[in-house]
């Protein structure tokens, strides 16, 4: 067995998958903004999220 490959070391590991369905609008609106942020697709749900729970504390 091989060795174990390092990543870059980070301060905020991201250790959990999670896998949704979307309809085709919601995707091309996910790529959409992906695509204009120059951010990856999980990045742009990660700050959806964000959002959505800071708008739940106003």
């Amino acid at each position: 067995m091989g060795t174990k490959k390092m990543g870059r070391p980070t301060d905020n590991p991201k250790n959990v998958s999670v896998k949704f369905k979307a309809d085709d609008e919601t995707f091309e609106k996910l790529k959409e903004c992906s695509e204009e942020m120059k951010v990856s697709r999980a990045e742009v749900i990660r700050q959806g999220i964000h959002k959505m729970h800071d708008d739940l504390k106003k």
